[in-house]
Formats: structure tokens, sequence, C-alpha cells
């Protein structure tokens, strides 16, 4: 019961802070479903446990749980590999700007 009452108030929370987010621009239109999607997700797995051990019985994994930890180590790397990308193009702009500046330096002197 605890647990729900988390979940539940986390989820909200969530909802709120998405959605400001959104509203001042921070985030775009996509990402922000996405994490709606997440959090209305969590509200349910919170108020209906046994969703979880149906959805998992249907797609083939043994237990609720299971599903729930494979979903999540998924979406781990999902955003591991974005954040990777964006690392990179910004390195790639960091190099394209030190280039343009050192350029400007030497046509100045």
């Amino acid at each position: 019961m605890l647990y729900q009452i988390i979940g539940v108030l986390t989820g909200l929370i969530g909802i709120i802070v998405s959605l400001k987010r959104f509203k001042e621009g921070r985030t775009s239109p996509t990402v922000s479903i996405i994490w709606l999607v997440v959090w209305f997700s969590l509200i349910i797995i919170s108020i209906s446990p046994n969703a979880t051990s149906y959805l998992a019985n249907v797609i083939g994994i043994g237990r609720g749980l299971d599903l729930i930890l494979i979903l999540a180590i998924i979406g781990a790397y999902y955003l591991l590999f974005r954040i990777y990308i964006m690392i990179e193009n910004i390195e790639m702009e960091i190099t394209k700007l030190v280039r343009e500046l050192a350029l400007r330096e030497e046509e100045e002197q």
C-alpha cells in the first residue's frame, strides 16, 4: 500500500515537472511525450501491480518484475546511447569553433 502511494505521488510530480519544462521550452514535444508515458505507466503500475504480470505473460516473460527490469535496462542503454551521441556532437562543435578561432587569430596577426 505504501509503495502505491509513493509511486502515484512520484508519477504526479513527474507529470507536473515534465509539463512545466515543456511549457518553458526546455524540452521538445517528443521528449515530453516520452516522459509523460513513463510517468503515467508508473502510476498505472503503482495502482495495479498485477498489470505487469499480465503483460509479462503476454510477452512471454516469467514475472512482472522481470519485465520492468528488462525495460529499465533497455531504456538505460538507449539513454546512454543518446548521451554518447550528444557528447560526440558537442566535441565536434568545439573542435570546429577552436579551428575557426585559431584561423581568425592567425588572420589578425
